[in-house]
Order: structure tokens, then sequence, then C-alpha cells
């Protein structure tokens, strides 16, 4: 039972680590080599690829010019390697692109795969330098008086020290004056301990800025469905996938995630008015919170002195996601247009727009037409999607029907390399009306698996399904493909034929696809379709010190989603669990197979009382502590019935972030 209790207090771990994608997954890319000529692009995807470069201006070299402009020198590609020596990521995996697209690109990604490659140290302007390339986020560099303002540490400790170290070979020793968290994602805050920790930070008077509600949306955004956004995550960033012309290129907002150790920091300073002035070492910063636009907590600023203003991740050189396909809350597309609207009114004097992700831009007129474009996009998206959702369209139909106009659609920075115009309208369908279109046969329909079985049946069977859609196949008519025979391999799992044949018309969805994550959403499928899931590890010691800072009532949460209905049924239980060094007490009663969380005063009645500390809890979790040595130490107590207690744990749910997909 105590190696039980042990498993089921990772477990809480796990999910909630999972969710902001801070566990340390194993990278090891996967070579998938299917017999024969399946790797190839089709002769009509060749003609799709050709037709899309035909319309778009791909001899602009704009961006190519903007990306390089003030380099001061160029990053190596040295792998990033933790201090247990493994390798975190290695930007040299990505020296393959260069020259014209492969017939397995589409030549769009394939050309914000080329700008995102380049990477180093640069000269934004006098006083602004941005380290880019390091991570799938930018690193912010602001000249102050007596030293640097740091904006954004990126994800990993790793990671920002290799940065920070490249930085400091150009421009000597960088002394912090002060840290600004822009959002609540982690690529922007979770190196930060590699830094500076909170008592450096007292005793240096470092104020660390950020939005109001920034720890709160850090340590909480997505915890509860933590393993479904960990697996979903390896799809739409393609974790597994091999780095090549026939795997993973780009995710868009930049290379890859990065999966190493992580820490956050509390704020000194909120910003928590619309617009707030401050004077930071000199420099004169205008504060703009944004909450609930690309984070739930978000704010952008303005240097008037540098006529620069920083659009955190409000603006970049892509359409960005309403939802993410990892899953996620939907974001208020038409708040986000909004606010880029605000923005455009208080910068009647900018000459400088640089970001959280991506390149620069330069010049008065071009940052105003680029972020009225952005505007535009976004409220294209809202209005619309509610037009034809209240002419009766449905999701998909809407998906369908629009297209941005064309003098939104020819502009890189409006692409779908990353958001797509498709899965976006469906989110403000989603924001506004629901998952369910209003069509009766959508209501109560049969499983998946179940419908399948009858799909085939009603198909005229298996042999019947593949010969037809092996026609289809030839036809390039990959999406109908995909539809069809994703129901008979529900239906029948073992069916490799129908498992490689489909697997092949992900792969040209996917070759087709501008959108990284489309993109490697169908590799991933078609890689497990033909080799299987890949297995994944989580060395937990690596977000030990996030978990630090993350509230008990996040853990509480956590819980309560992982109690097993069946199991608690007929059961009833009343829990103290005090965090002795934080003084939070919180009472667990389980009733009705529903567990509630209080934080409240020790109860008398209670069945059982624990008492431990918040490092020992978290040494717990991540393994470095186990229950079965600390039920008999003084470090931890209990009060009451230990049968109680292990009852308690198990009726917990053991967490499962490698579930089936594209099987059943």
């Amino acid at each position: 039972m105590t190696v039980g209790l042990d498993n089921r207090l990772r477990t809480w771990c796990v999910c909630f680590v999972a969710a902001v994608a801070i566990t340390g997954c194993d990278q090891s890319s996967v070579s998938v080599e299917p017999s024969g000529n399946r790797l190839a692009a089709s002769d009509h995807t060749i003609a799709r690829n050709t037709a899309l470069a035909d319309k778009l201006d791909l001899a602009n070299q704009q961006d190519f010019a903007d990306a390089r402009r003030g380099m001061i020198a160029q990053a190596p590609n040295t792998p990033v390697k933790s201090d247990a020596g493994v390798q975190l990521w290695n930007a040299g995996d990505y020296e393959f692109i260069q020259g014209e697209a492969p017939a397995t690109v589409n030549p769009s990604l394939w050309r914000q795969a080329k700008l995102n490659n380049i990477r180093g140290l640069f000269k934004v302007d006098e006083g602004i330098y941005q380290l880019r390339g390091f991570d799938l986020a930018n690193t912010s560099l602001i000249k102050s008086d007596s030293g640097w303002i740091l904006v954004d540490p990126l994800t990993t400790l790793e990671t920002t020290r290799s940065a920070m170290a490249f930085a400091e070979q150009h421009l000597g020793d960088i002394k912090l004056t002060a840290v600004i968290f822009t959002h609540s994602h982690i690529d922007h805050f979770g190196g930060v301990l590699a830094l500076l920790n909170a008592e450096q930070a007292a005793a240096d008077n470092v104020p660390i800025i950020a939005p109001e509600g920034f720890i709160e949306e850090a340590t909480s955004e997505n915890v509860i469905a933590g393993p479904a956004m960990t697996r979903r995550s390896g799809y739409m960033y393609g974790n597994s996938l091999e780095r090549s012309p026939v795997g993973h290129v780009d995710t868009g907002l930049g290379k890859q995630p990065i999966f190493g150790s992580t820490s956050i920091l509390e704020p000194t300073v909120l910003i928590d008015q619309p617009a707030v002035a401050m004077t930071i070492d000199g420099v004169e910063f205008e504060f703009y919170n944004m909450p609930n636009s690309e984070a739930p907590a978000e704010l952008t600023f303005y240097l008037p002195q540098l006529k620069a203003f920083c659009g955190a991740e409000l603006l970049s050189h892509v359409m960005h996601n309403i939802v993410t396909l990892r899953g996620a809350k939907v974001r208020d597309a038409l708040a986000w247009s909004d606010y880029i609207g605000e923005s455009i009114a208080r910068l009647d004097k900018v000459e400088i727009l640089f970001n959280s992700h991506h390149w620069p831009t330069w010049g008065h007129e071009r940052i105003i037409a680029q972020m009225e474009q952005q505007q535009d996009m976004y409220k294209f998206t809202h209005d619309q999607t509610v037009r034809l959702a209240n002419l009766g369209y449905t999701p998909k139909e809407i998906a369908e029907r629009l297209t941005l106009p064309e003098s939104l659609a020819g502009n890189f920075h409006l692409r779908g390399y990353y958001g797509t115009l498709s899965h976006n309208s469906k989110a403000v369908y989603q924001h506004y009306l629901g998952w369910y279109e209003g069509n009766p046969a959508q209501l109560n329909p049969l499983s998946p698996e179940r419908s399948s079985h009858r799909y085939v049946e009603f198909m005229g069977g298996a042999a019947n399904i593949l010969e037809k859609a092996t026609q289809s196949m030839a036809k390039g008519e990959y999406r109908w493909v995909a539809e069809v025979l994703n129901h008979l391999v529900f239906a029948q799992p073992d069916n490799n034929e129908a498992k490689q044949l489909l697997a092949d018309a992900y792969r040209q969805l996917a070759y087709q696809a501008e959108s990284g994550p489309w993109r490697d959403i169908y590799l991933t499928g078609a890689q497990e379709l033909d080799k299987g899931k890949p297995d994944q590890s989580h060395d937990l010691a690596l977000a030990k010190d996030f978990l630090l800072q993350v509230p008990m009532i996040e853990f509480m949460k956590v819980m309560s989603v992982r109690l097993d209905a069946e199991k608690a049924a007929g059961e009833r239980l009343v829990l103290n669990i005090l965090f002795t060094d934080q003084q939070e007490n919180f009472v667990l009663t389980v009733r009705n197979s529903v567990m509630h969380y209080q934080q409240l005063p020790p109860v008398a009645d209670a069945d059982v009382s624990l008492s431990l500390s918040k490092p020992l809890f978290v040494d717990i979790m991540v393994g470095q502590a186990g229950i079965q040595q600390l039920l008999t130490s003084d470090a931890l107590q209990v009060d009451g019935s230990v049968l109680a207690l292990l009852k308690f744990f198990s009726l917990l749910d053991e967490s499962n972030d490698n579930f089936n997909i594209v099987t059943p």
C-alpha cells in the first residue's frame, strides 16, 4: 500500500507538470522508414505546393533582411545539455533547412523555418538587444543606467544560461536591474532562476514585474487536464519526430519547445491597471495590462525614450492560435483584436516593434500597417465566423467557406504557420456556441469505436473500403481517405493494410500543411500507425523549482479530478492535510463519489490528519523521498487512521499521458 501511495502522490506531479510542458520528456527522435516510396511526396502534393508557391511572393526578402538586421554574433549550433549530460536540444538538427523547399514540405512553411533558423545576438537599436533562436521564444535586454533590464527569461534554466553566457561574450557582464515577465506561458519565465533567485532580487533591489494574475495563471493554466494536454502536445510539436524534410521542420512560432529544468519567481510589481507608467533605473516605461488576450495574464509596454513597443505575444509574424491544438481554454479573438487597436491608438511616435517571438519591425508606417493587419485578421476571423453561424452554418462548414481577403492573405505575418483560419474559426464558434452544432444526429452519437464497426459494415466491409480508399488516394483525396480509413482502423486496429494506407494519407496531408503544428500532428499520427507509440519518461525533479512556487490549492484541484468515481462509490472520508511551513490546512471530504477541498482550520472529526512541509511534499512527488520511510520519521506526521489515509489514496486514479489517439 505504501508503494501505491508513493505512485499516487507522484501522479499529482505528473498531471500538474505535464500541463505546462515542463516535464523531462524523452526527446530522442524516432526515425521512421516505411517500406517502398511511402515517404515521397505524391504528384498531387507537389502540384498543390507548387500552386501555393506561385501565389506567394516567395522572392520577397524583407523579412530575411529584418531577421538578420543588427546581428552582433551568430549563435553556434552547440547542443544544450542538462546537468546530467542529457541533450535537451540541438539547433544543428535544423541545418538541413536551406535552399529551395523540398517536395515534402509546404514552401511557405519552409520559408518560415528558414527565418526561424536565423539565431544569435541582435542589436535592435541603441539600448535594445535580443537573443533569438536559443529557445522557442526570445529574451530581450534593455540597457539601463546601472545595468540591464531583462524581458522574458526562456523556458529552461539550461537554455537561459546558454543564451546569457553568449550575450556576456559580446556585451560584457550583465547585471540585472529588473526582470519583466510579459505573460504567463512558461517559455517566457521558466529559466528565471538561472539569473537570480528571490533572495538575490530582494538584496539587489531588482523588481520582478509581471501582469496582474501572473503567478496564478502561470501555475494553474491547463493544470486540471494535464495528462491529456501532454499527450496532445506530443502531436502538436512533433516531439518524437526526426528533424528532416520528412519530419519536423518548425513550429511556426520557433523551432521547438525545450524540455529541461524549470522555475518561476513571485513578481514584486504587478501591472494591475490598464496603463501604468514607471521609471526603472533611468528607463521610462509605459506598461499596458492586456488580460485574456493571447494569455490569461499578459502585458505589453512602450519605451517613449526609444520609441519602441514590445508587443509581447499579442503580435507576431504568424497567425496565432485562438485555441491551441494541444487543448486549452478558448481565447477571445474580439478582445485580442481590440487590444491591438488600443495599442495602435497609443503609438503615434513608435519607430520600433519587437515581440516575444520572431524578429522586429522598424519604421512607423510599416509598424502601424503590420499592427492594423494583425488587428483586422483577428477581427475578420471573429466577425465572419459569427456572421456565418448566425446564418446557420456549422463549424466545419464555416471553416470550408472562410478565406482571408487578398489584402490580408498576401502578408506573410498573417499566414497560418501556427494557428490557422480553419481551426481558429472553429474556436470562435466554440467560444459562443459550444460543441453542439444544432443537428440532432450529433446530440448523442455512438462512441467512435462502436460507430466505426457499423460504418465498416455499411460500407461493405474492410476489403471494399480498402479498394475504394486506394482509388481515392490515387486521386489525391487525402482528407476523405483519412476520414474513411479512420473508421476502419477503429473497427479493426490490427488491420495493418488499413493502418499503412491511413498513415500514407496523413503523410501527404502533412507535406501540404502550411501550419507547423498541423504538419507535426499528421506526421506523428502516421508514425504511430507505422511504429506504435514512443516511450515517454518524466524526470520530475527537473520541475522541482517550479513546483515549490505552485499554490497548494492547485494540487487540491488536481487531486479532485483524479478521484475514481466507481472506486469511491459508497465511501465517506474526511482528511486534514496541514502544510506546516505554509500554515495552510486543507480539509478534504469524499462523499457521493466526489472530492471537495476547502482551506480551513483542521476539523476535529477527520478520519486522519496528515502534517508535512511543502518542500517535503514536493520531494515525495518528484521521487526524492518515499512515503514508506517517511511514515516512521518525524518529518511526516499522521494522526488518526493510517488505513484511512491509504484508503483515500487508493481512490485516486493513476494518470495516463500516453493514451491511444490514432487507434482505439
